[in-house]
């Protein structure tokens, strides 16, 4: 199985926020955006793998600045790490007020999500180069926060995350 380039798996999509969109305040309901990311996040992990793919977890999520009715909401999915079956997907999230033509951060998560097979099981996945600086640094975050998202989920001992622990526990060198 070929790695495959992060920039490959980009994924760039755009949203009018209707007033079906909003809550009482003009604002884009939080679930109707994370409804849109999960949707971004999963094209890119089935561009990346060519496969089905479901969601798995879904990091902090941060709401920013809120998106209001009548603005276009910009999302864009890029794969940051693959692991063995699953896939880290950086999902980043902008508003535009084109009416006053300008671009504003709205929030930013990571989600994961795993391949599946024909027989809806995890299937493995190709590895992701990591080009760019910001590639590189996101490639590099990805194991720190897997094992913290395996700790939370009781899935992995504290002990046995050697990523977070090197971050810190002192060491022979940083004493």
């Amino acid at each position: 199985m070929d790695a495959k380039k992060a920039s490959e798996s980009l994924v760039v999509m755009n949203e009018l926020v209707l007033p079906n969109d909003t809550n009482t305040f003009g604002n884009l309901m939080g679930g109707r955006l994370m409804y849109w990311m999960d949707i971004a996040g999963a094209m890119s992990a089935a561009r990346h793998c060519n496969s089905p793919c479901m969601t798995a977890s879904v990091d902090n999520l941060s709401f920013k600045n809120p998106i209001k009715i009548g603005n276009i909401v910009h999302i864009e999915a890029k794969l940051t790490r693959a692991f063995n079956t699953s896939m880290e997907i950086n999902i980043k999230v902008w508003g535009e007020d084109s009416l006053h033509q300008y671009r504003y951060e709205s929030n930013e998560a990571y989600f994961t999500f795993v391949a599946l097979d024909p027989n809806n099981r995890p299937r493995k996945v190709p590895q992701v180069i990591a080009e760019t600086p910001e590639e590189k640094e996101q490639y590099e975050g990805a194991m720190r926060r897997r094992q913290l998202r395996l700790i939370l989920a009781g899935k992995m001992s504290p002990n046995d995350a050697s990523e977070l622990r090197a971050l810190f526990a002192p060491t022979k060198e940083n004493l």
